[in-house]
């Protein structure tokens, strides 16, 4: 089935790479036409060079594009793949070395010591208002997917804005469960689950492996096994103390991202200072430190491969597929091959109990040539749909306000809601420091 898909941010190495050879290990979507968009040219020039070789070393016979022309990559788009990061990692700890001075900490800290930031955040709200736009006038039938952060704003926001658009947004955090059923010895194509909640704050309510409940064999793991894994399994681990003091607080297991640092290392509690890390194992600095340090060499790696040309691509990277869920999802609309597969969209079917019916959710959903249709959950027990309340929708309601409005008012309001700020004037000095870095001049003029 020959489709087109546009990427814009497709200078993004990394995920434009995993994408094509995704791409080129799926048939059902050869002779597809792959647009290419990045403003940055050389970017865009060595991931579109690469990513030819890769397909024709394949055999596959995709068509690949590329335009720094955003408009242009959108003509006749089937898919469009928003993955673009406007503000770079370099603004983002340069906000961080100011929220530092200030006491604010990474551990709890969702809108201020996280890769969703409030000063990236801003940046990435202009973005997708733009890129939607285009799309309503350019291919409006197209379905977008939104994998760059932030997912839950971003799809609550664009999902009131444009209700007539078809949209999802998409996130890897829920694989966690699959380092689960590792560590329990499970083989993973043998495992059911259900995983629901809005993103990065998603919780295990069941899971069976061969039709058996795992929890009573996650509980004896706890009771004999959990202490000698501790002694080797390293900091902010899926399986280490705090997930499993939560699943005991809770009764339902965090998965992924809701108590990493990838999604905020959720909640403040284990993080209130560096002895109470040590103890629970929690390093959020250093996991951080490494995961910058991961992209650079994996960048540095693929412009390695890149220039040597006279070694195939596929001996760099073999042909397999990367877990993500973009091309099974774009396979399954394409070529109606139903599967169910974790998806961001409004909770209008009240997927997910409790949470607002205009705010997104992460939930189950079958996805078909009908589209995406959400599964309804059981939800989440009643304190961690407060917890849901409180730390995910309540900041992004007052973020979202303040975007729309403008007003720098309710960003601070939003700022005082963070766990580590003490007081308004704490809070305002941190928010007129980071304003007054000298690459916020349109973020000054929008909160003016």
């Amino acid at each position: 089935m020959q489709k087109k898909i546009s990427i814009i941010g497709a200078g993004s190495a990394v995920f434009s790479l995993r994408l094509i050879i995704d791409l080129c290990l799926t048939p059902n979507l050869e002779g597809s036409t792959i647009s290419f968009m990045d403003i940055n040219e050389e970017r865009l020039d060595a991931i579109h060079n690469l990513c030819q070789r890769y397909a024709d070393e394949i055999g596959n016979k995709l068509i690949l594009e590329k335009t720094t022309d955003r408009r242009k990559c959108l003509q006749g788009a089937d898919f469009v793949i928003n993955t673009a990061l406007v503000a770079g990692h370099e603004r983002l700890r340069a906000g961080w070395d100011v929220a530092r001075k200030y006491g604010y900490r990474i551990g709890g800290s969702l809108h201020v010591m996280h890769d969703e930031a409030f000063w990236i955040n801003f940046y990435q709200f202009k973005l997708f208002d733009s890129v939607m736009e285009d799309i309503l006038e350019i291919c409006p039938d197209a379905w977008y997917l939104q994998v760059d952060n932030p997912v839950l704003a971003g799809i609550t926001y664009l999902g009131r804005k444009y209700p007539q658009a078809k949209i999802v947004g998409l996130c890897h955090g829920f694989d966690g469960v699959y380092t689960v059923a590792k560590v329990l010895g499970l083989e993973r194509e043998h495992i059911n689950f259900q995983i629901p909640g809005v993103n990065h704050f998603v919780w295990l309510t069941n899971l069976y492996y061969k039709g058996e409940d795992v929890f009573p064999m996650l509980d004896r793991w706890i009771e004999t096994e959990a202490e000698k894994f501790w002694e080797t399994c390293g900091p902010c681990h899926q399986m280490g103390p705090v997930s499993i003091d939560l699943y005991k607080r809770f009764g339902v297991f965090p998965i992924g991202d809701t108590a990493n640092p990838g999604g905020g290392a959720w909640p403040y509690w284990y993080h209130i200072d560096d002895a109470t890390e040590k103890r629970w194992q929690e390093d959020p600095e250093t996991w951080y430190q490494h995961h910058f340090e991961w992209v650079e060499k994996m960048v540095a790696h693929i412009k390695v491969v890149g220039e040597d040309t006279a070694t195939p691509v596929m001996q760099a990277f073999p042909p397999k597929m990367s877990g993500e869920v973009m091309v099974p999802m774009i396979e399954s609309i394409a070529c109606d091959i139903p599967r169910v597969i974790i998806a961001n969209i409004p909770n209008h079917g009240d997927f997910v109990p409790g949470v607002p019916q205009n705010f997104a959710v992460e939930i189950p959903t079958l996805v078909s040539k009908r589209g995406i249709q959400g599964i309804r959950t059981e939800g989440l027990p009643r304190p961690l749909t407060a917890y849901i309340l409180r730390d995910r929708v309540a900041p992004i309601e007052m973020e979202l306000e303040a975007y729309e409005t403008g007003d720098k008012n309710k960003l601070l309001q939003m700022i005082l809601m963070d766990p580590y700020t003490h007081s308004e004037e704490q809070a305002a000095a941190m928010l007129d420091e980071i304003l007054a870095l000298p690459f916020h001049e349109d973020m000054r003029q929008h909160f003016g």
